[in-house]
């Protein structure tokens, strides 16, 4: 259970002011209907997390431990730093209006594709090499960006105005430096 929570904290605070939950904020104020987004979001990071998850774990597995223990520690010291750094909604990310579908999938496209290369998927991509089972680090990454984007989207503009997302920022760095260290000093 230990990966599960660990899971779902890294990526809650990693994801406070990500683009992700920007374009959370974007299709609620887009389209005024919060379930089908939440929903969305649901499917696109299960996807996308259990994806990454298992890169992880295959790589933890072909690499071996002691490589994977430097590896995984400067990532998280790397994440550290990247996390300071607030992300901005690229228009491309978006752009919901040339679409047809419902709004379930389009949230559910969007978000998948705007989780690629992201700070939590290259969390969850560590944290599937570092923790097992594999379902408790998916299942914690997605409770983590569940609890970041579902409140966006019922409550959007509301709930950012209240939120001291720099201070979220500097709380995960902290967070992800500690992991950083306390991996490649083996205490975890």
């Amino acid at each position: 259970m230990n990966a599960f929570w660990i899971s779902t904290g890294v990526v809650a605070l990693a994801e406070m002011g990500d683009k992700t939950q920007l374009l959370a904020l974007v299709l609620a104020a887009r389209f005024k209907r919060p379930w089908p987004i939440v929903w969305g979001i649901l499917v696109a990071t299960l996807l996308n997390h259990a994806l990454a998850g298992a890169v992880g774990a295959v790589v933890m597995a072909w690499v071996g431990p002691e490589v994977m223990r430097w590896v995984l520690g400067l990532s998280f010291v790397a994440m550290a730093v990247w996390v300071l750094v607030p992300d901005q909604l690229d228009d491309s990310d978006s752009d919901t209006t040339r679409h047809p579908w419902g709004v379930f999938a389009i949230t559910a496209w969007v978000f998948f594709l705007a989780e690629m290369g992201d700070k939590t998927q290259i969390a969850t991509i560590a944290l599937g090499a570092q923790y097992t089972p594999l379902w408790a680090v998916v299942g914690g990454t997605t409770l983590g960006m569940m609890l970041a984007n579902a409140p966006v989207a019922f409550w959007g503009e509301a709930l950012t105005r209240r939120i001291p997302v720099r201070a979220m920022h500097v709380v995960a760095a902290v967070i992800f430096l500690i992991l950083g260290v306390a991996v490649l000093g083996g205490l975890v």
